[in-house]
């Protein structure tokens, strides 16, 4: 392997082939020329070029040639890397050389400068060893006189001497061989030998390309010159600036401003990592002038990450007894959901840390789910605050914007640290089953990285760039239903459901929390006014149908805000104003759910069901009734596809047992039957109205009345199965709202029934059946 010694000066002759062709004729070349492979270099005729021989076989090649007539073939390897190549390992075409010099080296090497010949191409290989030999045949450049060719050499010297002059790489001794050549093959050898060009069809274009380049070069250098040259001008006369104003005794505008920063750096506890950072911010902030747009930017920067509380967090008061009388003086019942808050803040006791799941609160509205998250803060002695998720649908809401953009600022999560000052506070996340999501991303998908313990220490905002320490706060979620959470979020929470109230509760809750708020906030006290039980009594039974206790409270301000204009009215009399049932008529109007408690149903075909929603359970009816027709199944009431399945199950089961509950079929293709579920506003949905389906179809064609006091719930198959149903609490507290005495529940359901309220317990009864045979025999009633 042969390569160019780079101690050599490279040089062109400026008479090209022609003076070499005088001194050596082609008719003397031998027949066969001894081929050294060159890696990395071409030689052109008219060349010469200084190399540098290393391996044994290329050495013995140089002495022999030294011995005889000088005359080498030159070929360029295909693989640069082959050190002793062989006949497949070589290009075809070369160049015949003359060795002008050679110098042996201690090293077993040597250092030749050979000028090349004429062009040739290797034909046959005579033989390999010691080293390559070979025939070969002349190729000779085809000679054109046309004025073409003649234009096309004026134009490519001029373009040549351009290059020259902007390239500092080109010698002026090649510019002057470059003039002294008429022959446009050599003056093509000449450009390709210092321009790396091949191809001499392409000459101009490629002289043209490489003088647009060295163009586009010589701008661009003269353009970064000059904006080095304007800011180091800017810098020397600021520089200057800021010497006089020393030599005067003045300070710099903003030198206070950095000083109290650099202060504050100093002084707050941060890690290492954001006191670099800070301090690199702080650097920036001082080299920049105050009226300049980055001023504002870094400056707002560093009074976040100052305000941020990096290590100042509340000592816990995990006192447990202390923990569950303020969960009793401040919610009522609940007492499943107060334990095991009670069993949560124990396990942090023991641990000294939070690296458990995180709490979410889910139940209809108005149950109490935000106060309880305010009530766990203050069991705790933590600082609280709240993140309203409604209609959430940035994912920078949570991680902030990047300071690339203008205005902008840290997500919720850091702005909410900031204001409660404490690194670990409870912090409520309410309404997460709102969250949406559109083209700005996905708010739940940023909220994962929060609400794992174990990937929230290092949480990292958007807008500081810098991780925080999240796993002491201790989040609590709230949720209407589970539904529409993200799964990947929702396996990353610890349920706990709040069910809906009782009578009795309702009551107790209007007595100790409700009623005393709301005469004090209407500038009352109960020596002015007095609300008996009875009162209350009747405003939950006829007044509000809810799950919670919001209707509750808006009905007993109504009353306060009558009682307050009924006491200005008569000059502030002292005897107190007493509230009784009878005047609620009078103050509130006519009670609007009267009619809607335990319906008696007196005709055929009509069933009571029970329905879950996320703000608690319903009592719904569902109609049917037959016609003539041609045997179709009507089916309206905004109804869902899985519900439209059940009614099409309820029919097919009816008429494939006909003999067995003695429904006559027989005229079946003449008449239609239509199902309704009244309410056709709301869309419904779901399996569990299948056994009040088939009892109303059951009624309707066995003339026989579903029994008032009864309400139903449960999925049906086709082999008559009654089947599991979900919301089983909810639905028995809407029953026992509404005056049901008797509830048919499916058997799979039994232990679901004990998580119902004892007093809902009492006031209606359960029937656990198994089959549809069962339904019909407890739900109908005797012919």
């Amino acid at each position: 392997m042969t390569s160019p010694d780079t101690e050599f000066i490279s040089i062109l002759g400026a008479t090209g082939d022609s003076e070499a062709s005088s001194r050596i004729s082609s008719r003397s070349l031998p027949d066969v020329l001894p081929i050294l492979g060159l890696s990395d270099i071409v030689i052109f005729p008219g060349a010469v070029a200084p190399l540098l021989v290393e391996t044994g076989p290329s050495v013995r090649l140089i002495d022999d040639a030294v011995a005889g007539d000088r005359l080498i073939g030159a070929v360029l390897q295909r693989r640069p890397e082959v050190a002793d190549p062989l006949p497949e390992d070589l290009h075809e075409v070369g160049c015949v050389m003359r060795m002008a010099k050679m110098m042996k080296l201690p090293d077993n090497t040597a250092r030749v400068l050979v000028e090349g010949l004429w062009r040739i191409r290797v034909k046959e290989f005579t033989s390999t060893a010691p080293y390559l030999c070979a025939k070969y045949e002349l190729l000779h450049d085809l000679t054109d006189d046309s004025i073409e060719v003649a234009a096309m050499m004026r134009t490519a010297q001029s373009q040549f001497q351009e290059i020259v002059k902007l390239s500092p790489a080109l010698s002026e001794h090649v510019r002057i061989a470059a003039l002294n050549l008429e022959d446009p093959g050599h003056f093509a050898d000449l450009i390709a030998a210092n321009l790396n060009l091949n191809l001499e069809d392409r000459l101009l274009p490629m002289l043209n390309r490489e003088h647009e380049v060295l163009n586009l070069s010589s701008k661009i250098q003269s353009d970064v010159a000059s904006s080095i040259a304007k800011t180091q001008r800017d810098f020397f006369l600021r520089e200057q600036m800021r010497a006089i104003q020393r030599e005067l005794g003045e300070s710099e505008p903003n030198s206070g401003e950095i000083k109290t920063l650099r202060e504050k750096i100093d002084q707050t506890p941060m890690p290492a990592e954001a006191k670099k950072v800070a301090g690199q911010e702080l650097e920036r902030l001082q080299q920049t002038p105050p009226v300049a747009a980055e001023y504002s930017v870094s400056r707002n920067y560093l009074d976040w990450i100052l305000a941020l509380p990096w290590e100042k967090e509340t000592e816990d008061k995990l006192d447990l007894v202390a923990a569950e009388r303020i969960l009793n003086e401040q919610h009522f019942g609940l007492a499943k959901v107060k334990d095991r808050l009670i069993e949560f803040l124990a396990v942090i006791k023991r641990r000294k840390q939070i690296k458990g799941p995180i709490l979410c609160l889910v139940g209809p509205p108005g149950v109490g789910k935000t106060s309880l998250g305010k009530s766990v803060s203050d069991a705790l002695g933590r600082k609280f605050a709240r993140i309203s998720l409604g209609g959430m649908r940035d994912e920078a809401e949570i991680r902030g914007h990047r300071r690339t953009y203008v205005g902008a600022l840290p997500g919720r999560i850091i702005q909410t640290l900031r204001r409660a000052e404490s690194r670990n506070p409870v912090v409520l996340l309410d309404e997460l089953d709102k969250v949406g999501a559109d083209f700005r991303g996905d708010p739940a998908a940023a909220l994962l990285e929060v609400l794992d313990p174990a990937q929230n220490h290092s949480f990292t905002d958007h807008y500081l760039d810098l991780p925080f320490d999240l796993s002491r706060v201790l989040f609590i979620t709230t949720a209407n239903w589970l539904e529409p959470i993200h799964p990947a979020l929702r396996d990353r929470l610890e349920v706990i459901e709040l069910p809906s109230y009782t009578e009795s509760e309702k009551l107790q809750i209007a007595k100790r929390y409700l009623v005393p708020r709301q005469l004090e906030e209407h500038g009352l006290t109960r020596m002015d006014v007095a609300l008996p039980d009875a009162t209350l009594r009747r405003l939950i039974q006829e007044y509000t149908r809810e799950a919670g206790v919001r209707q509750l409270e808006r009905e007993i301000a109504a009353l306060a805000r009558k009682a307050a204009r009924k006491i200005v009215g008569r000059n502030g009399h002292a005897r107190p104003l007493k509230l009784e049932p009878t005047f609620l008529k009078t103050y509130l109007g006519h009670a609007p759910f009267v009619s809607e408690t335990a319906e008696v149903i007196a005709e055929y075909g009509i069933a009571t069901g029970l329905a879950w929603t996320p703000v608690g359970g319903e009592v719904l009816y569902v109609e049917v009734t037959r016609m003539p027709g041609k045997g179709s199944l009507l089916l309206t009431g905004s109804l869902g596809d899985v519900m439209k399945e059940s009614a099409q199950t309820a029919v097919s089961y009816l008429r494939s047992q006909a003999r067995i509950f003695r429904i006559d079929f027989s005229d079946y293709g003449k008449h239609d039957i239509h199902i309704h579920v009244p309410a056709g506003a709301t869309p419904k949905d779901g399996p569990s109205a299948g056994v009040a389906i088939v009892a109303a179809l059951a009624s309707l064609l066995t003339r026989r009345r579903v029994r008032s006091d009864t309400a139903m719930t449960g999925e049906i198959s086709l082999r008559g199965r009654v089947l599991r149903v979900g919301g089983v609490k909810e639905k028995v507290l809407a029953a026992a709202r509404f005056g049901v005495k008797h509830v048919i529940l499916p058997d799979q359901n039994k232990a679901d029934w004990f998580d119902v309220p004892a007093e809902a317990r009492k006031k209606v009864k359960a029937h656990f059946v198994q089959h549809i045979s069962q339904v019909i025999r407890l739900a109908l009633e005797a012919k």
